[in-house]
């Protein structure tokens, strides 16, 4: 048995204080205590649930921050995925753990406690497969095994490089495999699933699989799908040559929409999408500063949240590895966008960073399929600590004090990590950042020579 007590935490009823938190030996929530003396616990100040990440590119770390120079003619995402391409060509099993174990500390070290990651990177850079098919999947529970993040793995089919049926370009290749082949790999990672390990399928987008191949999934796979929609303009132009349809219309229509559903990005919805699919219990799966990066747009927050639509944010290309920075920028360019302030706000909720840090909890939670977002018994024990002696958090609590992390100026409030009831960051630092900072310099320089 772990125990923990917390001078205030947030818990599903709310803020309370003097809260004591045990685990078991599994790192499973037993027991939360209001009101409780600390005993021989592990004294903790202002807790909050563990954010979960639910989308990430694990290898586009290697690329954050190196693609942003101007390029022939107008620049958008559509060149950006060149730059993408290039990248991947260099990846192999060795470098792509070392970058994504990187990837993991540093979300730890800012208040992820999981990680949803969209795999997609499965093949040698000429398209042949590993021995193993699976073997870059396997990379990445490795990975979180040296971080101790959770991991959700979504290995991603991937098989074309149009909407229903064009042919893949070349820098595709590593992506592709057929129905079949992805099935097979999702069963033999299937003996890979644990406490700290859940499993998921990601249908890349409506340019990469068919109709038969979302429906195929749709019917046998029963935990969380993720699919990219409605990204950029050009994808919805390119759907409605294909189909006579929008990419949001086209899924609704066809019945891929529901609480197992991520739709990532979801940028571009009218508004009969945006009441459809928010009613319909799917989650946005919102990456607020890739989204800005790449040029995409702005998601229309403030009429998904009206009808009830779930949401989770996550760091996508990994230009931001920050939850704090990630629901700042999520709320700030709906001020630019309206010309006014504190949008994600109600009258029961005035405070804009709490009302989007439990939505993302709620949302987070349910796209990973995992036992998280809450500090709650039969939950897991990830937990994050603010430092409350941080110039921005000086005597101030709860909402408050939530609110000074998203929107004040400093970095570094996050004290103390936990996943599973395991302290994974002490004062700010993963307690194997050097040796994973080690891996990931010497990953850098064979990708880049």
């Amino acid at each position: 048995m772990t125990s923990f007590f917390a001078a205030e935490a947030l818990l599903p009823e709310g803020w309370a204080r003097d809260v004591l938190i045990e685990a078991d030996a599994a790192g499973t929530i037993t027991s939360v205590t209001m009101g409780a003396q600390p005993g021989g616990a592990r004294r903790l100040g202002l807790v909050v649930p563990g954010l979960p990440n639910l989308h990430s590119h694990a290898f586009q770390r290697a690329m954050a921050g190196r693609a942003d120079r101007r390029s022939a003619g107008t620049d958008s995402f559509w060149t950006w995925r060149n730059a993408m391409y290039a990248v991947v060509a260099r990846m192999n099993p060795d470098s792509a753990e070392a970058v994504a174990a990187m990837l993991h500390a540093e979300c730890l070290e800012r208040g992820y406690t999981h990680l949803c990651e969209f795999h997609y990177l499965h093949h040698q850079p000429d398209g042949t497969p590993y021995a193993a098919r699976e073997e870059m999947s396997l990379r990445h529970i490795a990975a979180a095994e040296t971080s101790g993040i959770g991991l959700t793995l979504l290995p991603s089919l991937y098989r074309h490089g149009g909407i229903f049926g064009v042919e893949p370009n070349p820098g595709q290749r590593p992506f592709l495999n057929d129905l079949d082949q992805f099935m097979g790999m999702m069963g033999a990672l299937d003996r890979h699933r644990g406490p700290r390990v859940a499993l998921g399928v990601a249908p890349h987008s409506l340019r990469a699989v068919t109709p038969a191949m979302l429906q195929a999934l749709d019917e046998n796979w029963q935990g969380p799908i993720h699919l990219h929609l409605a990204e950029q303009r050009r994808e919805v132009e390119e759907c409605v040559d294909a189909t006579g349809m929008r990419p949001a219309e086209w899924v609704l229509e066809h019945g891929f929409a529901g609480p197992r559903w991520v739709f990532i990005h979801a940028t571009h919805l009218d508004d009969a999408e945006v009441v459809a699919l928010g009613q319909s219990g799917s989650i946005a799966g919102l990456c607020p500063h890739t989204e800005a990066s790449l040029g995409d747009g702005i998601f229309r927050l403030p009429e998904w949240l009206a009808v009830g639509g779930a949401l989770g944010v996550g760091s996508d290309s990994q230009v931001s590895l920050d939850p704090a920075e990630e629901l700042r920028q999520l709320e700030t360019s709906q001020r630019l966008a309206l010309e006014q302030r504190s949008v994600a706000t109600s009258e029961a909720e005035p405070y804009p960073a709490g009302m989007l840090y439990r939505a993302s909890l709620s949302g987070g939670a349910r796209a990973a399929g995992a036992p998280i977002g809450a500090i709650a018994p039969g939950l897991r024990c990830d937990l994050v600590e603010l430092d409350t002696t941080h110039p921005d958090l000086i005597d101030l609590s709860g909402d408050a004090a939530l609110d000074a992390w998203v929107f004040g100026p400093g970095r570094g409030v996050v004290k103390t990590t936990l996943v599973a009831g395991r302290v994974l960051v002490e004062e700010g630092r993963h307690i194997a950042m050097p040796a994973i900072r080690a891996g990931y310099v010497k990953a850098m320089r064979d990708i880049w020579a």
